[in-house]
């Protein structure tokens, strides 16, 4: 297990980034995970979680609330429209919001269950075909849409192409939130997040260098 020393290297990032300590909140990805794993840093006092799929949240978190006060989990993976209902009611954020549809559908669900969890809006800042996000072009019309229909967007986030600098793409996420009035910045997982914390990183999201190597058999 090692949440004690990715903490201190995010605490050592935020320092050398002239941030204040405890600014970055550092996401457990746990998808995929053994619940004995995930049992394990629970028990280390960790609290924020990141979940890819509603259906696997679905059947391990709800058990963990009932034994662990203060827990959030994080939908970081993409969301259908069919399963918004369900993901509303699971998590405390969404990092994935990604389309118009969805969008409406988060609205007017919102509307119904008189809640809504913080929002992000995924930008595909490496503009790749395969890879869900709105395109940097189109990122300032999705926000102000967003706003419109009154979702609470906290921010935006990213994943960068495999291939390139992870830092161009923090860099270009940073300056589209800025001119957005946006601070919330989701982007940087195990490899990366201290580049990420040094352009503005509010949320980490770091799975295999805390949990291990995640077993897809």
């Amino acid at each position: 297990m090692a949440l004690s020393e990715i903490k201190e290297r995010v605490a050592k990032a935020e320092r050398a980034a002239g941030r204040a300590a405890g600014s970055v909140t550092l996401i457990a990805v746990s998808k995929v995970q053994p619940n004995a794993r995930v049992e394990a840093v629970l028990e280390q006092g960790h609290r924020v979680f990141g979940e890819n799929k509603v259906q696997e949240a679905a059947g391990k978190w709800p058990e963990f609330r009932t034994r662990f006060q203060g827990v959030e989990v994080h939908l970081i993976g993409p969301l259908q429209t069919n399963k918004a209902r369900q993901a509303m009611e699971l998590f405390e954020a969404i990092h994935s919001l990604d389309r118009p549809k969805l969008a409406t559908t988060l609205a007017r669900l919102a509307q119904d269950i008189g809640q809504c969890p913080d929002l992000f809006i995924q930008v595909n800042t490496g503009e790749e075909e395969q890879k869900a996000g709105v395109l940097p072009a189109q990122a300032d019309d999705f926000v102000s849409e967003c706003r419109g229909l009154d979702l609470p967007v906290k921010g935006l986030m990213c994943i960068p192409p495999v291939d390139e600098e992870p830092s161009l793409h923090f860099a270009l996420l940073g300056k589209i939130a800025a001119r957005n009035g946006l601070t919330g910045l989701s982007m940087g997982m195990s490899s990366d997040f201290e580049s990420a914390i040094a352009l503005g990183a509010t949320h980490v999201r770091v799975g295999s260098a805390i949990f291990g190597e995640r077993d897809y058999g």
